[in-house]
């Protein structure tokens, strides 16, 4: 007997499962093996792109990637001083150079001995060569105050010679750590990265530039005197 179509029973619906794309990687591709990507993670609540951004930075990152980031950001900062109006100048510079000082003493603590190791003696000597001079060029322009004509042409210099250095540092230095660190390796090495900039100096220190041992042994002290300094300084200003 032929039983009608509306007094079938119902089959379960069997979902197919989407295939993995290059905007939509497999579960175990996303950090931490959930059963959801990052993406749809995040979309399940209302946030800002500003907000994905600040979740997304939270996640463990290796530590080439995390460089290669800040680097992206100084060349930004780079521009903002430039083109700032001589009210928000000052405000521009500050936190170009406390992003600089932190920057090269978390990578000269961290990412320095491995490069000594990997990428040879003689690219992180010349990798160092080129922090101290950058942060004896840093420590002049930050005593001359943002409206005299001498910044913008000091700050020229400052800007060519660091985009030198993480120019050689893309080039030369993060290929051999990555090549001869294994992923677990670089995630560790970018955790204490992140620590290691969180307690970092604001302002340079030519004195420790370029080595490991003295940013290991002052940077911590050099570290509680920037912060304290510029606490006094913006009360100073009454912020």
């Amino acid at each position: 007997m032929t039983i009608p179509e509306e007094g079938r029973p119902k089959s379960a619906k069997v979902e197919q499962a989407t295939p993995p794309t290059a905007d939509r990687p497999q579960a175990s591709e996303v950090p931490g093996g959930t059963s959801r990507t990052l993406r749809e993670a995040l979309e399940e609540v209302d946030v800002t792109p500003a907000v994905k951004r600040s979740e997304a930075a939270k996640l463990p990152q290796d530590v080439v990637t995390m460089l290669l980031e800040q680097h992206a950001r100084i060349r930004e900062l780079f521009a903002d001083v430039k083109k700032a109006d001589v009210t928000h100048k000052q405000q521009s510079f500050d936190e170009l150079r406390s992003m600089l000082a932190a920057h090269e003493a978390a990578e000269e603590m961290v990412l320095r001995p491995v490069a000594r190791l990997t990428a040879g003696q003689a690219e992180a000597h010349a990798r160092d060569c080129e922090e101290i001079a950058a942060s004896n060029m840093l420590a002049e322009l930050e005593r001359i105050d943002v409206s005299d004509a001498e910044f913008d042409a000091r700050l020229a210099e400052l800007e060519r010679a660091v985009l030198e250095h993480a120019e050689h540092e893309e080039r030369e230095e993060f290929p051999a750590v990555r090549a001869a660190r294994s992923e677990q390796q670089l995630r560790r090495l970018g955790s204490v990265l992140r620590l290691a900039e969180k307690a970092g100096p604001t302002h340079p220190h030519p004195e420790a530039a370029g080595s490991t041992t003295a940013w290991w042994l002052a940077g911590p002290f050099a570290s509680l005197v920037d912060r304290a300094r510029d606490r006094l300084h913006s009360a100073g200003r009454g912020i």
